[in-house]
């Protein structure tokens, strides 16, 4: 297979489980992602795949953009939503 896919990808997974899990389902090695999100993060995931891979040079260095929210006046013992409030 050779193209590219635009993955939502899921909370929890890292860019290259996606990958990895690419991989597996289509049975093909060649799969590259154009960046890497945050396993906390959701959204767009940008791959390549077969042939498509060689375009990866010129995708990388793009702009990315990420959407949160805060909520003032809580703080947790690791300074991350996995720590005790």
């Amino acid at each position: 297979m050779d193209g590219i896919l635009i993955i939502d990808k899921p909370y929890g997974m890292t860019s290259h489980d996606v990958v990895n899990w690419l991989r597996k389902k289509y049975k093909q090695k060649k799969f590259g992602h154009t960046g890497t999100l945050d396993p906390n993060a959701t959204g767009v995931l940008v791959v390549l795949c077969g042939k498509s891979c060689k375009l990866l040079q010129f995708l990388s260095d793009t702009d990315k953009e990420y959407i949160g929210q805060i909520e003032f006046g809580k703080s947790t013992s690791t300074d991350d939503i996995w720590g005790k409030v």
